[in-house]
């Protein structure tokens, strides 16, 4: 696979991205991504920079097409770039290695023309944040966050508790997405502050292939959508970008061929490391890019979200819904995020709210049970979606009571030793390896211990 060019029209702000998967027939494809452009303001040569790197790992979209045994990048970089290229062509391809038996893709290491010494690192632009939004809120962070924070939206609790914790500490964040569907839209609506938007284009050769019977699979999404939101954040005067990635999204799926297999890899903080140390090493910006959210649990969150009753109507984490464009369908009801985020909701909110939320009580549906099971731990292992950990969902059903269909065949079929491993307190305390600068770590401690 070889990336032939890129280029990018200022006065747009569409950057093409051209791809070529070599053989007896090449295949060309051009990606199309929009930024939103700032009025006023030139594009600095670290947004260029920035493009360099998201040229390359938006491709893997169209290396999973053939997955040739060769990736060849188009400059030289630093080292800690070209580590972070294989990383993303063979750790964020894991699950799509595991589904279509490639064992081979998870040995790559993408070849660079070169190696190029790291940057010097330099300091974005500072802007001093605003006084707290509300009495008794935490100081604002020192200047070290130098500019608006651009927060990450993607409809869910985690980004929505991301935002409302950077605007008590009056930051005004700047809520932001690619692609934005009506569900995220509502939700930028409900917390009202102004958003940017970026708009990513596949090829369209690439959906043809597919129907055709190429080969598929997930890829790490959040890795191309997180240097396209630094992109923008570098462009508009922005920053740091904060992801609201938490902490059981490093915790794999299984083991095959001796490789952790993570449908969450690019939420990982093991791939946050090498993205951040990337976009460092190769443009010289500092702490970039982080999640704020990264010690926390899915259940702690969903406690902290169930104090926000501004986005009831609005909130959804199901992707089977994000694909209808229906503002009106946000959940689907029976799938693993759905239930998972049902099951993690549940102890923080009495059942009326949460079945206003989901659009049913999914606790009085005998039918979601083996799903429930999966999430659990019992007879099958990690689902391959967004979900939090197996100790996490024992806790959340201990702390739940009532004799509703589910939540009655959910403890009969719950072995004793299972519960023996259920740790209330290793899931509300906050802990685990993170990338949060000490300023952000303060907010964040100070919007947890309330709730400890």
């Amino acid at each position: 696979m070889r990336f032939p060019s890129y280029a990018f029209d200022p006065t747009t702000g569409v950057a093409t991205f051209d791809y070529v998967l070599d053989g007896t027939e090449p295949l060309h494809f051009t990606e199309t991504i929009t930024f939103p452009v700032p009025p006023g303001r030139e594009v600095p040569e670290t947004f260029l920079k920035v493009l360099d790197l998201l040229h390359v790992v938006a491709g893997v979209s169209y290396y999973k097409v053939g997955a040739p045994p060769r990736i060849v990048a188009p400059k030289p970089v630093p080292a800690e770039v070209a580590a972070f290229f294989t990383a993303v062509y063979t750790e964020g391809l894991g699950e799509y290695a595991y589904r279509n038996q490639l064992p081979h893709v998870l040995q790559l290491a993408v070849e660079t023309p070169g190696v190029a010494p790291a940057a010097a690192p330099a300091a974005l632009a500072v802007e001093t944040p605003g006084a707290p939004a509300t009495p008794g809120a935490p100081a604002a962070a020192p200047a070290e966050t130098r500019g608006r924070p651009l927060s990450a939206v993607g409809g869910g609790k985690d980004s929505i508790v991301t935002l409302e914790i950077l605007r008590a500490a009056g930051l005004d964040p700047v809520p932001f997405s690619v692609n934005p569907n009506p569900v995220i839209e509502n939700v930028n609506a409900a917390s009202g502050l102004p958003a940017l938007a970026a708009r990513r284009k596949l090829d369209p050769r690439l959906f043809e292939l597919n129907k055709a019977g190429a080969l598929n699979g997930h890829i790490p999404v959040t890795a191309i959508n997180s240097l396209i939101a630094i992109a923008t954040a570098v462009w508009h005067g922005l920053g740091p970008v904060v992801m609201s990635n938490e902490r059981s999204a490093s915790d794999p799926n299984l083991i095959w061929n001796g490789h952790e297999i993570n449908h969450q890899w690019s939420k990982g903080v093991t791939a946050e490391g090498l993205l951040r140390t990337a976009v460092t090493a190769y443009t010289g910006v500092v702490d970039p890019y982080f999640s704020l959210l990264r010690t926390l649990s899915e259940l702690h969150i969903a406690q902290l979200f169930a104090s926000h009753t501004a986005y009831d109507d609005v909130v959804t984490s199901c992707n089977k819904a994000f694909k209808l464009h229906d503002p009106t369908a946000r959940w689907c009801g029976d799938c693993p995020k759905c239930r998972f985020v049902f099951l993690a909701m549940a102890p923080h909110m009495p059942r009326e709210r949460l079945a206003h939320i989901f659009g049913s009580d999914l606790f009085a549906d005998p039918a979601q049970v083996p799903g429930f099971l999966e999430l659990l731990g019992i007879d099958a292992h990690k689902p391959f979606e967004c979900v939090g950990e197996a100790e996490e969902c024992l806790v959340a059903l201990s702390l739940l009571t009532g004799d509703a269909p589910v939540l009655v065949a959910l403890r009969a079929a719950v072995p004793d030793s299972a519960w023996a491993d259920a740790s209330h307190s290793n899931v509300f305390t906050p802990g685990g390896p993170h990338h949060i600068p000490p300023a952000f770590h303060t907010l964040l401690t100070a919007a947890v211990s309330p709730n400890l």
